[in-house]
C-alpha cells in the first residue's frame, strides 16, 4: 500500500508546526504517517534544506548530488502537485519510539528557532494561495534538475544551485516572499553559470577543432 495526503496551508512556521508534532507524541511509539500527517509540506521543505547543506562548498563530493538532487526533486514535485509523495507501507506505519525521537527533534527545534529570527512571513503574493505554491515547486525541482548536472568539479556548478535551493525551501516554508525571490535569482545566475560553462566548453573544443 502506498499513501497520498494533501497539504493544508499554514501561517505557522516550520518551528511552530514541529513544535505541535512534539507536543502531540503523547504515546510511547509514533509512525512517520502520523508526522507526516502534521507537518506536511513543512516537514518535506525541512527535509529538502537538510539536503542542500553539502553542496554550499565549491566544489562537491562526485556522485552525492546525483543521489541528493534525485531526492530534491521528488519532493518538489510533491509540493507542486500538492501532495505527499507515494511510499510504502511498510515505511511510513513503522513505529519509531518517541522516547527516542523526541530529544532528536527538540535539537532541530532549536536550530529552527533560531533560523525564525532571520525570516519572517513577508510579501505574502510571492508564497500565498495554491497556484503561487505549485509555481514554488515548480521552480524548485527544476533547481534539483540543475543540482544533478553531472558538473560536480566544476567549482560552484553544485554550489549555486544549492544555495538555491536551500533559499527556497525556507523561504517557503516560513512564508518568507524575500527569501523566495532570492531563491528565483540564484536559480537564474545558475543558469547563467551553466551557459558560460557550455560556452566556454563550444569555444575551447573549436580552437583545439582547429589546431588539428
Amino acid at each position: 500500500m502506498t499513501m497520498t495526503i494533501g497539504f493544508k496551508d499554514t501561517e505557522k512556521s516550520t518551528s511552530a508546526v514541529l513544535q505541535d508534532v512534539i507536543d502531540g507524541m503523547t504515546e510511547e511509539r509514533i509512525t512517520l504517517r502520523a508526522m507526516l500527517e502534521k507537518m506536511g509540506e513543512s516537514g518535506l521543505l525541512l527535509l529538502c534544506g537538510l539536503l542542500s547543506l553539502p553542496f554550499l562548498i565549491p566544489v562537491s563530493i562526485p556522485g552525492v548530488s546525483t543521489v541528493f538532487g534525485a531526492g530534491i526533486v521528488l519532493i518538489g514535485i510533491a509540493i507542486t502537485a500538492n501532495r505527499l509523495p507515494w511510499l510504502p507501507s511498510k515505511i511510513v506505519d513503522r513505529k519509531l519510539e518517541t522516547a527516542k525521537l523526541v530529544p532528536v527533534l527538540k535539537r532541530g527545534l532549536g536550530v529552527l528557532r533560531r533560523i525564525d529570527h532571520y525570516v519572517k512571513p513577508r510579501l505574502p503574493a510571492l508564497t500565498s494561495g495554491a497556484a503561487v505554491n505549485r509555481a514554488n515547486g515548480f521552480i524548485l525541482t527544476f533547481a534539483g534538475v540543475l543540482l544533478m548536472a553531472p558538473l560536480g568539479l566544476i567549482p560552484f556548478s553544485n554550489t549555486l544551485p544549492g544555495v538555491a535551493i536551500l533559499l527556497l525551501a525556507t523561504g517557503i516554508s516560513q512564508r518568507d516572499g524575500l527569501v523566495v525571490a532570492l531563491g528565483h535569482i540564484m536559480v537564474g545566475l545558475t543558469l547563467l553559470y551553466f551557459a558560460l560553462i557550455f560556452y566556454l566548453a563550444v569555444m575551447a573544443g573549436q580552437g583545439l577543432a582547429q589546431f588539428g
